[in-house]
């Protein structure tokens, strides 16, 4: 009878896997399918570094998309990284026990606000302040990059701080026995044992940063140029593909769902990338 349920059990779990595995295999079938062939016939070289994006004249050039979600995204780094991991640490080896249940309560609750708000707080909050600071209409790279920091915080924070507690206490006790402080301890032998740990909280944010649309729709500035200032007004990637999927026809949607792609291989280059740090490492 047990081993009936046992193999019943496990079945059940490789139907689970089969379908997570075929979902995604569907989803990227779908997207080169239809995406391949808008790219072969408008060009490979003029879709990828093209600089205009003008549908009404059949011209796709999506370079300026491109060099915007870059922009966005490294911003959101410099501003997310830092302060997340430093609050993971805080949180794993220095937080007071009182302080930790409403610091962790504050990190939860960030990761369960919807993007759209956290946009309405861009441009009520943040906007203001670039306009007051840098002049012009206070939506661009800059904006969204503080905006984008802030909201991949909880994933960098959640994640490395999970594989900081689970690093062996053996490894702070011993550096504390060959005479090294708390923090030098932590920053020394332990935060090196969760550098794995650490890496992937921050591939998911970068994850997370490149792939948000609705917040930075509402604080980019929406303008498919090619930026010359952290100011300027840019369109992302996915942005474009929101903002016109919805009377695209044609060669104009094989053209959005061809950056759609674009976006799928730039994401899958990053989880490759990673893996191959990984596999260094060890």
């Amino acid at each position: 009878m047990w081993k009936i349920k046992e193999k019943g059990m496990q079945i059940l779990f490789m139907v689970a896997a089969s379908m997570s595995i075929l979902a995604v295999a569907m989803i990227c079938l779908f997207m080169f399918a239809n995406g391949i062939p808008a790219i072969k016939e408008i060009g490979f070289f003029d879709f990828i570094f093209g600089k205009v994006w003008s549908p009404n004249q059949n011209i796709y050039g999506i370079f300026p998309m491109i060099i915007g979600s870059i922009y966005i995204t490294a911003g959101a780094m410099i501003v997310g990284v830092p302060i997340g991991l430093f609050t993971a640490i805080f949180l794993a080896k220095f937080c007071p026990k009182k302080l930790y249940k409403i610091l962790k309560s504050g990190v939860e609750l960030m990761a369960g606000i919807p993007s759209v708000v956290y946009g309405f707080f861009g441009l009520m909050v943040i906007v203001p302040i670039m306009q007051s600071t840098f002049g012009g209409s206070g939506k661009g790279i800059l904006t969204a990059s503080v905006l984008l920091g802030i909201m991949i915080l909880p994933t960098i924070i959640s994640v490395s701080e999970s594989n900081i507690k689970a690093v062996p206490e053996s490894y702070y006790e011993g550096a504390l026995a060959l005479g090294d402080t708390h923090e030098g301890a932590v920053f020394r032998a332990v935060l090196p044992a969760a550098k794995s740990g650490v890496l992937a909280g921050v591939i998911l944010g970068i994850g997370r940063a490149i792939g948000e649309t609705m917040a930075v729709i509402m604080i980019a500035g929406n303008q498919p140029i090619v930026p010359d200032s952290l100011i300027s007004g840019v369109r992302t990637m996915t942005s474009n593909i929101v903002l016109e999927m919805g009377y695209a026809t044609d060669l104009h949607r094989e053209a959005l769902i061809a950056t759609g792609v674009v976006l799928f291989v730039f994401i899958l280059i990053i989880n490759v990338s990673f893996s191959l740090i990984k596999k260094r490492e060890a």
